[in-house]
């Protein structure tokens, strides 16, 4: 039986790659179509499994349904690792790893007992309908988002760290002013009951009995009311400006407007030119 060459092998790669990282050619798009309707599917399945009666009714159904789009998904991430130019950097990459996840928790479902559960991850895979559809607009607003997230990180770092420090402190005070008889039976205990309290949620099942503890409770909801505000603050002023547009420090030379859009030739304000 004659051997495949290795110039065989690597026109199969460049024609899987084409057809599945590819949108402009007809397999491609109907490649991509196929695997977005089978990504809702799957998800759809994993959730209809969770539900009680379904599962009792349909239980059957679901295994093998379940399966199927692992094996599926299987086969696409061997073909995707097969025809990547770059194998270990799709491996490590935020789509490699999303694909990876959506079919391991079905192979360790046979170790561990309702992991399978934890394949809707797969609903992280709908993304790809951003480079189907070509929505370029859409991913220039997501690159904004991480960008504010990314120069707000340090930030917001600082604010959270601050929180940890404030929670710890009221925790420890309210655990001395309450006690165990009250509820309060550790620090730790008494810093979960800060921090349901200062992010205003609130379960009820531990509070206060004393007076002055009712008065710390008071003033940890008012500080929760005054802080909670913070990190979006923060996260909102970086996006205003990373959505600001550059402008380069050029002025009019007619009527003196300081400031204009990059590459621009002539003032947006009087049209005069701008490079004489």
């Amino acid at each position: 039986m004659k051997q495949p060459t290795a110039e065989a092998i690597t026109h199969l790669r460049n024609r899987i790659h084409i057809i599945i990282e590819g949108t402009d050619t007809r397999l491609g798009k109907l490649f991509d179509i196929v695997l977005l309707i089978a990504i809702l599917a799957s998800v759809a399945v994993v959730m209809l499994d969770s539900v009680l009666y379904m599962r009792l009714q349909y239980g059957t159904l679901f295994f093998y349904a379940e399966w199927f789009f692992t094996i599926l998904f299987t086969i696409e991430y061997s073909l995707r690792l097969f025809s990547a130019p770059n194998r270990l950097r799709y491996v490590f990459s935020f789509f490699g790893i999303v694909d990876l996840l959506s079919v391991l928790p079905s192979y360790l479902s046979l170790i561990f007992v309702g992991v399978q559960y934890l394949l809707v991850i797969r609903i992280l895979r709908i993304l790809r309908i951003f480079r189907v559809l070509k929505l370029k607009a859409y991913m220039q607003q997501a690159g904004f988002l991480a960008s504010a997230l990314k120069t707000s990180q340090q930030k917001i770092t600082v604010f959270f760290l601050s929180l940890v420090l404030l929670v710890t402190i009221f925790g420890s005070v309210i655990y001395v002013v309450e006690g165990p008889e009250n509820g309060f039976t550790s620090i730790p205990l008494s810093i979960y009951w800060a921090v349901v309290t200062m992010t205003t949620v609130g379960y009820g099942d531990i509070s206060p009995k004393t007076p002055l503890g009712q008065a710390i409770a008071t003033m940890v909801m008012i500080t929760g009311y005054s802080i909670i505000a913070v990190p979006t603050g923060i996260f909102t002023s970086e996006l205003a400006r990373n959505m600001r547009p550059q402008l380069n420090p050029i002025t009019c030379p007619n009527c003196g407007k300081f400031g204009h859009a990059v590459g621009a030739t002539f003032c947006d304000r009087c049209g005069h030119a701008l490079h004489v």
